[in-house]
């Protein structure tokens, strides 16, 4: 596979050259306006980050992307898909809120939030990919209708996968409830019996007539019947549906390949991604911890694989921070220059799988040449 080419640009500024502006104006020289994006609606692919987080791209970004898509002629709006836990992101009502509560609103974002796999995360499309690990990912329906996809991704430490990037905000992040279930788990949902509440919601969605009430109003799972599809999980508002068991990192991040494949099928995109408030954790958590590295700057690239390697790479790359956070209490005045801070962070996790499944998919490649704009 040929090198792909992934573009890069600091966080140094001037009077007549803003952070917004350099964003501009490194999409642009990555190539952006080589995508067709007449009347074509465009999902900006976003995390708007639980609230009590403060960790999440700016809603400014988002905002001079919007504006910039449309000025070529594009219809976009920025997106994001339920999440599998409880929280305040776990359905339509409660995520548009979070969004709105966080900036991402038509006023301050300038574009209209749509929450891809709708109201209770039961609006998705299975799309045949005829993958190892997950032949057919549920994504989120409004992902699925558009036109082209485009990421904007907070770069970032992730307790599961190693680290969050282009992949796992589309592979991850596009992805219904039931297809979060289905990236998350090695077996089918079970019945948490203290916190069922028998309210009979599972039993009147599940499509495979697998669950019922027994006599003493518990839900039930027939396992004989039972295909793991994670409806009941999605629907669940006790936390009496749960996840049996979490999967490996490995798997894990195969698995977000496979499903970022089933994302971007068919489709013209383009990603780009901010290495800022690098913190060891997801931005879903209610909280950010203290960043492990300076802020580095912009990176933006067709192809994601690409994208997150050189991502990956820059930060590997760069000293650790000195001030009070997860890795200087772990290894006290060493910079850690050329240390993969990811896996010291997490040690139980393994990136480089997903980034070597993705290749081996056909979404990009780990060879790049790092262009500085």
């Amino acid at each position: 596979m040929e090198t792909s080419k992934v573009y890069f640009t600091n966080l140094r500024t001037t009077p007549s050259s803003n952070l917004l502006d350099k964003m501009e104006r490194l999409v642009k020289r990555a190539g952006i306006e080589k995508i067709d994006f007449k009347d074509q609606f465009v999902a900006i692919k976003i995390h708007f980050g639980e609230p009590g987080n403060l960790a999440y791209i700016r809603p400014n970004y988002a905002a001079r992307m919007a504006n910039l898509l449309r000025s070529l002629g594009a219809r976009p709006f920025l997106t994001d898909c339920n999440t599998l836990y409880s929280g305040r992101r776990s359905n339509a009502v409660d995520h548009l809120r979070s969004a709105m509560e966080n900036g991402f609103n038509p006023i301050s974002a300038q574009c209209d939030v749509i929450i891809a796999d709708g109201l209770k995360g039961t609006d998705c499309r299975e799309i045949e990919i005829n993958g190892e690990y997950c032949p057919a990912p549920k994504i989120g329906t409004a992902i699925v209708d558009a036109d082209i996809v485009l990421s904007m991704n907070h770069f970032k430490g992730h307790e599961q996968s190693g680290f969050g990037g282009a992949l796992k905000n589309l592979g991850m992040g596009c992805a219904s409830v039931a297809g979060k279930l289905e990236l998350h788990g090695n077996s089918q949902p079970v019945i948490d019996i203290e916190k069922c509440k028998g309210c009979n919601i599972c039993v009147k969605h599940c499509a495979h007539d697998a669950i019922h009430l027994n006599d003493n109003r518990k839900a039930v799972i027939d396992y004989d019947k039972c295909v793991g599809c994670g409806q009941c999980v999605a629907l669940c508002q006790y936390e009496g549906a749960v996840l049996a068991s979490w999967d490996t990192s490995e798997r894990l991040n195969y698995k977000i390949a496979e499903y970022t494949k089933a994302v971007l099928l068919d489709k013209p995109h383009f990603h780009v991604s901010f290495i800022m408030n690098v913190s060891p954790e997801c931005d879903c958590w209610n909280h950010n911890d203290a960043a492990i590295v300076p802020d580095l700057g912009i990176a933006a690239s067709f192809d994601p694989v690409a994208l997150d390697k050189a991502c990956a790479d820059l930060v590997t790359n760069a000293p650790a921070l000195q001030t009070v956070n997860r890795l200087s209490e772990a290894h006290p005045h060493q910079h850690l220059e050329g240390e993969d801070k990811f896996h010291l962070i997490h040690p139980d996790t393994n990136w480089q799988a997903g980034l070597e499944h993705a290749e081996k998919l056909g979404l990009g490649t780990q060879q790049y040449e790092l262009i500085t704009v």
